[in-house]
């Protein structure tokens, strides 16, 4: 077995150009020296040996990896196990490692009188400081242990971000337990799962909706010893269940020095967070992130975007995205704790629609939204847009066609600014910005899962640079960000300073996998051997299942997933999102398109319309949405609802989607790369149906199995489809589906 740093170079070697490091020096070097961390004290002790070539080399292990490896190792599954930390001989990857209460106590020290916390009220913001939201920090860790938490024991926190969501997560840190989100979407069972893999001692829960899942499965969680309840005053007494306000005080008289003496046995290299992965292809796994990993890849990823320290000038961010998945975290608790940054909380219903009035009032200077936020802002600037008058209409197509040349000449290298983007600044860039709250951002970004390029293209031709970000839960966050002076559309940027990208085993057009290095890579999945060696290699790379290549100039572009590849009967590899995006941008009223056809003789594609949802379920109604209803107007249809559509098998609406299919085809490399069939769906895909995850990332698995029937309605001919394309009704499905075939 090679060691990792023997390996990392034996790997480049074949493909240099699948090599690429964000060192501005362009030194491509990794270290080579073994970093152990001394238990007494958390101090760093650099071990290496020179070989016979002189070239440094790690002291690693030459047999295989065991269930418990040593510290040495840079991976673990054990939740009390530790691990060598990928240090860096130089630069930002060589910077003393430090524990979560290390960077905190900094930050109390240096931002102690700044804002910290923001949380409406009655109408009122609450505000917290520096000083007075680590105080809290340290009387909640006093009650955990009051409670009973257990070492590396996991307190799950299951509802919407708050200020107690917060000191709930870096409490149970301090107090030497996981931090374990849940998503609020998950079903009691899903609850459990989590629950009882993390070995849960308390559950904090926002309401009495939450607490209900509950109480539902407790009698299945064996560690279990208590439920604290948040965001309202509770309903029923029971043992063990306690308020907020019962809670924090429950510690009042646990010493200082107990809670002291757990702070100070914390290293860098221990577990400290757990992120469940949503469980897109299967159950979900316990992402283990060391205290290195949220401390370093918080001052890395903030240093990267040019986060302004709030000594110089306080950033202000919305907490809105839910605080159970890797991006928000990063964002909103430890990369604020890093800078100063003053974190203002969204209302519960935020995606429900008052988002908006929470940017507006606060006025953020840094915004970070999946790419459903930037689509439902898009939508809905546009549905206003339609309804002004000609000549405001006109004028703002003017102004967006200005926008987007310029950013587009921009971002190519072009520093020329023509006197008329001037004037569309004034006349409209300005004012788009206050009405969605964004005249103060200076860093939009997107994340966490695909955006097309029609949604980047619209905002920035209202001058709003919308920058992509990429990276996994297993890298803590973030791997490449763009910059707004580097960045290129639908390029998800370059890789952090200090983290290293190689392209697998990359094809003829440079098409491979990609895979990371760096201090930010997790521990291991907790309990999972089998998983953690899959992720990360003998060579100590990640390995992300997706796909992509770098451009000349360095910029990484993801071009699919290697699980979702559609390998077809003919042997032809084929990703489907690229295609499903171009569906989707040639059709504005299709909300979700889903490509099948693994193993068969065609392409076929699951479609369905973009329409209005349940405003406390998500659960997608039958009224078509304003911006589908507008598009089927201009096509000289009156359906106003998806069953009016599909029961009538509308001539209109039907010919355009065919159209526009064929129009997608028109663009295909290949015949092998062509839709040749489609249905549309009753119902909008969604995380109620279970078609999407919770950050909306499309559970391609579940999809296939919920309409197996209708796919294999596509294959039930043998035949290869006729030369022309119509409708056909099923009279078992009752659907109606498309097909045009092409001869192959």
């Amino acid at each position: 077995m090679l060691c990792e740093s023997d390996a990392r170079m034996a790997l480049a070697e074949p493909v240099p150009t699948g090599y690429f490091t964000s060192d501005p020096q362009g030194n491509s070097e990794v270290s080579l020296d073994d970093v152990l961390l001394s238990s007494s004290t958390g101090a760093v002790e650099v071990r290496s040996t020179e070989t016979a070539a002189g070239a440094k080399t790690e002291g690693c292990q030459t047999d295989t990896l065991a269930s418990s490896p040593p510290t040495s190792s840079v991976w673990t599954t054990r939740r009390d196990g530790e691990v060598r930390l990928r240090m860096d001989e130089q630069g930002i990857g060589s910077e003393a490692p430090k524990t979560v209460h290390e960077l905190f106590q900094e930050a109390a020290s240096k931002y102690g009188d700044y804002y910290a916390l923001a949380s409406k009220k009655g109408g009122q913001w609450i505000k917290l400081t520096y000083k007075m939201y680590y105080d809290e920090c340290w009387k909640a860790a006093k009650s955990f242990l009051k409670l009973g938490l257990e070492r590396f024991h996991g307190v799950c926190i299951l509802g919407f971000n708050s200020a107690e969501w917060f000191i709930a997560d870096i409490a149970a840190i301090l107090a030497g337990g996981f931090a374990v989100g849940i998503y609020t979407t998950n079903s009691p069972e899903a609850c459990c799962y989590v629950a009882e893999s993390c070995s849960a001692n308390v559950l904090v829960v926002e309401n009495h909706k939450q607490l209900q899942k509950i109480l539902e499965i407790q009698h299945k969680l064996p560690h279990l010893k208590a439920i604290v309840q948040y965001g309202e005053e509770l309903k029923e007494k029971r043992p063990n269940l306690y308020s907020w306000s019962e809670f924090m005080a429950l510690g009042k008289d646990v010493p200082d020095t107990q809670l002291r003496e757990i702070v100070e046995s914390q290293k860098p290299n221990q577990c400290c967070t757990l992120i469940y992965t949503s469980g897109t292809t299967g159950q979900p796994k316990g992402v283990m992130l060391s205290h290195d990993n949220l401390t370093w890849t918080a001052a890395a990823a903030g240093r990267f975007i040019m986060l302004k320290d709030a000594k110089e000038k306080q950033e202000l961010v919305v907490s809105y995205l839910p605080l159970s998945h890797i991006a928000a975290q990063m964002s909103d608790i430890w990369s604020a704790m890093t800078f100063g940054v003053q974190v203002f909380f969204a209302q519960p219903d935020a995606l429900k629609g008052t988002l908006v009035d929470t940017l507006r009032e606060v006025r953020p200077t840094a915004f970070l939204g999946v790419p459903r936020v930037w689509e439902k802002m898009e939508e809905k600037m546009k549905s206003v847009g339609a309804k002004s008058s000609t000549l405001r209409r006109k004028v703002a197509s003017w102004a967006k066609g200005v926008g987007l040349q310029t950013n587009l000449k921009r971002m190519n290298g072009y520093s020329e600014v023509p006197m008329n983007f001037h004037l569309a600044r004034h006349l409209v860039y300005k004012k788009v910005r206050k009405a969605i709250g964004l005249d103060r951002c200076t860093k939009c970004y997107t994340g966490a899962a695909p955006i097309t390029r029609e949604t980047l293209e619209f905002f920035l031709s209202l001058n709003i640079p919308v920058l992509e970000l990429y990276g996994m839960s297993e890298s803590s966050g973030p791997h490449t960000i763009s910059l707004p002076h580097a960045f290129k559309l639908t390029s998800c940027g370059k890789a952090l300073t200090g983290c290293q990208t190689l392209i697998h085993k990359p094809d003829g057009d440079g098409n491979g996998e990609i895979c990371f290095s760096g201090r930010h890579i997790f521990m291991g999945y907790l309990n999972m051997e089998e998983k953690t060696k899959e992720a990360i290699d003998e060579d100590g790379w990640l390995h992300s299942g997706d796909l992509g290549k770098h451009d000349k100039d360095g910029f990484l572009y993801i071009t699919g997933r290697i699980k979702e590849l559609i390998i077809t009967a003919g042997g032809e590899n084929i990703p489907p999102v690229p295609i499903e995006d171009a569906v989707k941008d040639a059709l504005p009223l299709i909300s979700n398109a889903m490509l099948v056809g693994d193993k068969e003789k065609f392409l076929a594609m699951l479609l369905t319309l973009k329409c209005k949802s349940d405003g406390e379920t998500g659960e997608p109604l039958d009224d078509l949405a304003p911006e589908a209803v507008e598009y089927c107007q201009k096509l000289g249809s009156k359906a106003t609802k998806v069953s009016e559509i599909i029961s009538s098998k509308d001539k209109a609406v039907y010919a355009a989607i065919q159209k526009g299919i064929a129009a997608v085809n028109e663009g295909a490399v290949s015949n092998a790369q062509k839709v040749q069939k489609w249905v549309l769906l009753e119902k909008d895909f969604s995380v109620f149906g279970g078609e999407l995850g919770p950050t909306m990332k499309l559970k391609r698995p579940a999809v296939t199995q919920k309409y197996k029937a209708q796919i294999a309605q596509f294959y039930a001919e043998v035949d290869a489809p006729s030369a022309t394309w119509g409708c056909r009704t099923s009279p078992l499905l009752g659907l109606s589906v498309y097909n045009e075939a092409i001869s192959c």
